[in-house]
Formats: structure tokens, C-alpha cells, sequence
């Protein structure tokens, strides 16, 4: 059995990570850690999330939420990540990082804590969405700068950053690709922009409504078109990832890893 605590426990994410992991004889859930000034600090767990009483109270203090655990799911916001990287060093837990939008430096600290604790961290935990990644880097390969080529992700109008983790992620494995660097990169249009210059990569990203999670990527070559797309349609997709993220953890002793490894797919 592994024992799993969850960062951003009554978030959306959070929730939906706690819902199957309670249904997932795999594991039994030791901890739930949320912000500072949460309604849900100090209450049960479980009716939390919909399910019955589980002796399991949120808290704000990460070492405390961690101290039973072998591994956590963390979908909070960046800010609280260095904190929750010490207290899973601290007491040498495992970590899976679902997070967005982590700055360059926060990187560096996963970098450091994961020659000390096995990681897990991935802007996209879906199954759909890795083998997207892999099939991005092989069409980019193939297909040349004659085919010019845009970015587009869609979300709901409360995500925060744009473009997403996943576009990014895109956008980095199709600069290597194509060995172009961030300075081939075009965010947005407007106004007498010109011809389209060659090499260019185009990232755009829409918000509106309650869009999970849509992302395009377009080769538009003279006489044909090739689409890579995935939809996402529920967070389950994510939130199933996510755990099989965690059970892949639970055999690693130390070393930083991507989704890629968890499913097989590198």
C-alpha cells in the first residue's frame, strides 16, 4: 500500500487526485496540505472531498502532512512548492509535481531535492498528452520549414497563466526539433505584421468558458495541413496520471523523472 498525501488538497485538481485514490485499493490517503488562511484547515478530509470521515485533517504545515507519507501529489500553486520540497526532503518522501508556471529558479530546487528523493514532475499528466509530446518531436523532425508551424491552446477562463505548461512544453520540443531557439518564437499578432517569415513558431493561447484543456499543433505545408490535437474532456485524465506517477515512485529511491519514463513511452 502506498500512503499518499495531496498539496493543493481542496483544489480542483486535489480533489479529483483524492476521489480515485480513495477508490484505489493502492493507496490510503495520510495527508491533505492546503494554504495558509484555507476555510477547509483543521476539518476532516474526507467529507471534503465526498467521501465518509477519514481521520485525516488538512493542514497548513507541510513536514505534519508528510510525515506518514511515501509519496505527494502536488497541484498547488507554484509559491508553495519550495516549502513543500523541503518538508519532502525532510522526511523523504516522494514527489509528484503537476504544477505549472514554475519559475527557473524553482526548477533548480526540484534539480537538487531529486539527488535526494525520487520526482516526478510533468506540466501534463495524461497519457493522451505525452504521447502527443512524443508524436510533436517525430512530426517535427519529418516535417520540414516548408511546413510552417503554429501552437494553439484553448482553457477555461480561470486558469492564471498563459500559454499553458503544456504548450511550452510543446514549444520546447519542437525548437529542438527544428534548432530554433526562443528568438523564433512569435506570441500573438497584430497590426501590418508582413509576410510570414520563415521558421517562425506561432503560440497562441484562448480562454473562455469551462475548457478543461485543448491543444493544437498545425503544420501548414503548400497543399496539405497536418494536425496533432488532444482534448481534454474531464481533469480525470490528469488526476489518473498523477497516480500512476505515484505508484511508478514508489520503487525509485532517488532521481528526477518525466511521464514519459512512468508510462513506458521513453
Amino acid at each position: 500500500m502506498i500512503r499518499l498525501a495531496m498539496a493543493g488538497a481542496l483544489g480542483r485538481m486535489g480533489k479529483i487526485v483524492l476521489q480515485l485514490a480513495s477508490r484505489d485499493k493502492t493507496f490510503k490517503i495520510v495527508g491533505g496540505l492546503e494554504q495558509r488562511g484555507h476555510a477547509g484547515l483543521g476539518q476532516d478530509l474526507g467529507p471534503m472531498i465526498g467521501c465518509d470521515l477519514m481521520g485525516v485533517k488538512v493542514t497548513q504545515d507541510a513536514t505534519a502532512a508528510l510525515k506518514n507519507a511515501d509519496v505527494l501529489v502536488d497541484f498547488s500553486h507554484f509559491s508553495a512548492l519550495p516549502e513543500n520540497l523541503k518538508a519532502a526532503v525532510k522526511t523523504h518522501t516522494a514527489c509528484v509535481i503537476g504544477t505549472t508556471a514554475i519559475p527557473a529558479a524553482m526548477v533548480r530546487q526540484i534539480r537538487e531535492a531529486s539527488k535526494k528523493i525520487p520526482i516526478v514532475q510533468s506540466p501534463n499528466m495524461s497519457v493522451g498528452v505525452n504521447l502527443l509530446f512524443k508524436l510533436a518531436a517525430l512530426a517535427g523532425d519529418i516535417l520540414d520549414e516548408s511546413y510552417d508551424l503554429e501552437i494553439q491552446e484553448v482553457h477555461h477562463r480561470m486558469k492564471k497563466d498563459a500559454p499553458s505548461g503544456t504548450a511550452l512544453k510543446l514549444l520546447e520540443i519542437l525548437l529542438k526539433a527544428r534548432g530554433r531557439t526562443m528568438k523564433d518564437v512569435i506570441y500573438g499578432r497584430e497590426g501590418e505584421t508582413g509576410a510570414r517569415p520563415r521558421g517562425k513558431i506561432g503560440v497562441f493561447a484562448l480562454r473562455g468558458g469551462d475548457v478543461i484543456g485543448d491543444h493544437t499543433i498545425s503544420f501548414f505545408g503548400d497543399g496539405e495541413k497536418v494536425e496533432l490535437v488532444h482534448k481534454a474532456s474531464s481533469r480525470e485524465a490528469f488526476a489518473r496520471g498523477a497516480l500512476l506517477a505515484a505508484k511508478f515512485l514508489a520503487k525509485k529511491k532517488q532521481g528526477l523523472y518525466h511521464m514519459q519514463q512512468v508510462l513506458g513511452m521513453a
